[in-house]
């Protein structure tokens, strides 16, 4: 009598026994993001967190994660590109915002993402729902921001963090004028 293995019990075994894969991925670097974002730009470091600052951001985005502000730059011109992080489901989502001038997005990044599941938010159509937004749009899923399916909680948490972003600028950093900008170009973290 020869012995032939359930196909669906091998599927089952394999699924117990495989290791769960990550998809941690970085997509582009910080120096790439500025070339995208703002390209033939030069930037300069502006670091100008306050714990003020840190409360209001908090309060008007609902992201309890603090913000890094060691990691915001901004060009001659009066456009600003700054990297945040949020947390998707359970690990980061590394991203960077530039803004215009005017306050508006002009685009955003996704720098890095190590989840498992949930990497669409690095999809250029979610991305470029971003661009133009101000501090005067919502700037929320299912209202502005359309969310994209397997992605919910890591596709909120990235609109809650460029929402946190647009309140950093109209906050503080529409208000420096560009000759007080300190000169140190955007370097690797």
């Amino acid at each position: 009598m020869n012995w032939k293995p359930n196909p669906l019990a091998m599927i089952g075994l394999a699924m117990i026994i495989a290791p769960i894969i990550a998809h941690a991925k970085i997509y582009v670097s910080a120096e790439q993001a500025q070339k995208i974002l703002l390209p033939n730009r030069t930037l300069s470091k502006n670091p100008i967190i306050t714990d003020d600052l840190q409360e209001k951001m908090r309060s008007a985005s609902s992201i309890q994660h603090p913000f890094q502000g060691e990691r915001i730059w901004k060009s001659s011109d009066g456009s600003w590109l700054i990297i945040d992080e949020v947390v998707g489901k359970h690990e980061m989502i590394t991203y960077t915002v530039a803004i215009n001038p005017n306050g508006s997005i002009s685009g955003i990044e996704v720098l890095e993402y190590v989840e498992s599941y949930g990497y669409e938010v690095a999809e250029p159509q979610l991305r470029k729902q971003f661009v133009g937004k101000t501090i005067n749009d919502p700037i929320k899923l299912n209202q502005d921001i359309q969310n994209i399916g397997g992605a919910t909680l890591s596709c909120k948490h990235l609109t809650n963090g460029v929402k946190r972003v647009t309140v950093l600028y109209d906050l503080a950093l529409n208000n420096i004028p560009s000759s007080t900008v300190p000169t140190q170009a955007i370097k690797a973290k």
